[in-house]
């Protein structure tokens, strides 16, 4: 069994968790030189020639060819298949993985792709051991999928494109940094910095009517990744299982008629639209926002807002790190301004909380949730 596939065993008695945490990462690590592995989906079924797709950017096929020919064995080589990613991504007819430049750890040995906000945490550890170049390779590769891929992904697969995930990319910088001082790798971000924080500062993931920011997946229609591979033993997918629920339950959270056709028994495309942007908040499956999260494109949260204030407040620190004051000043006011609107439409001075608002009618759920970073 190779790296790429293995799950880390538990801690045998009395060996120190620190010791058994120390072994496993290289466990967890999937680099280019196990990418035959890497590249299989257990979530879809093998191509009928067994060669797994990787996708690369346009640009840089070549180049990316003749490093993975370089880096695998040959035999392994055989087991992939390099393909340019389109610019549309709707007209991707096999999924598959999507190409990084280096290693990462992954969330569990039944993973082999590198997710994000997970990355966040695991970094968190990495740096903790003392795994500075692995760590950094982290962030390295959150870069690389902005440049080329359009933002932080969910996760380094086609049928994640459409959408990223809680942003701490500022936080792993400058934890890298912090251990680092490598003054012109920082440097080097600012420009995948704006680029990822205008996809969640722009429509539609901006909501105009609060000048917040809320969860929103670009792409339409059921996920691929649910209808492939969440299905139970009666051959019953998710979608099936909500539909199920709708048919059984009478509920007053929102209305209900916007997510679930009754005359025809189907979901409709508001529903798939909400599914997938509950995976983006990265807490899917769950009712934050309603059954299944299903309204959640018409909330702006306080956790994704509170990150985003975050990333201005930090880049800020990094720009001041840049001695660019004139940005690190922008950077500043945008965090204070949208200090100043959480405030006022999310803060509940009489019971001491923040609540969610809801964008479209600018007021607060009054539902609780909480979550610690």
């Amino acid at each position: 069994m190779t790296m790429a596939t293995q799950s880390a065993p538990p801690a045998p008695p009395g060996v120190p968790i620190l010791d058994y945490i120390r072994r496993t990462w290289a466990v967890l690590t999937r680099t280019n030189e196990e990418l035959a592995s890497s590249a299989a989906d257990p979530k879809f079924h093998a191509p009928a020639d067994g060669r797994w797709p990787v996708y690369v950017a346009e640009a840089d096929v070549r180049r990316v060819e003749e490093e993975l020919r370089g880096a695998m064995k040959a035999a392994d080589f055989q087991k992939i298949r390099i393909r340019a990613l389109p610019r549309d991504f709707t007209r991707i007819q096999e999924q598959g993985l999507l190409y990084l430049p280096r290693p990462y750890v992954v969330p569990g040995g039944r993973f082999n792709e590198m997710y994000g906000w997970d990355s966040y945490f695991i970094q968190m550890g990495l740096l903790r051991d003392g795994e500075v170049a692995l760590a950094k390779d982290m962030a390295d590769n959150f870069l690389y999928e902005i440049r080329e891929y359009g933002k932080v992904l969910n996760a380094n697969r086609t049928y994640y494109l459409t959408r990223s995930q809680p942003p701490f990319l500022t936080e792993m910088l400058l934890a890298v940094y912090r251990r680092t001082h490598d003054v012109k790798w920082l440097a080097d971000s600012v420009s995948a910095i704006d680029k990822y924080y205008r996809y969640w500062t722009s429509e539609p993931h901006l909501t105009p009517e609060t000048g917040l920011a809320r969860y929103y997946d670009l792409g339409e229609g059921p996920a691929p990744e649910v209808l492939s591979s969440e299905v139970d033993s009666h051959g019953r997918t998710d979608y099936d299982l909500v539909k199920d629920y709708y048919r059984r339950h009478r509920v007053t959270d929102y209305d209900a008629s916007k997510f679930y056709d009754s005359a025809t028994g189907q979901l409709t495309a508001e529903f798939y639209k909400g599914d997938r942007s509950m995976r983006e908040s990265g807490f899917d499956p769950s009712n934050r926002f309603g059954p299944f999260s299903a309204d959640i494109v018409h909330y702006n949260p306080v956790c994704l807002n509170s990150l985003l204030y975050l990333m201005e407040s930090q880049t800020a620190e990094i720009m001041g790190i840049l001695g660019r004051e004139k940005s690190a000043a922008e950077w500043r006011k945008r965090a204070t301004e949208r200090a100043g609107k959480v405030n006022r439409l999310m803060w509940d001075g009489e019971r001491g909380l923040y609540f969610t608002s809801i964008s479209i009618t600018i007021s607060s759920t009054g539902g609780c949730a909480v979550t610690r970073f």
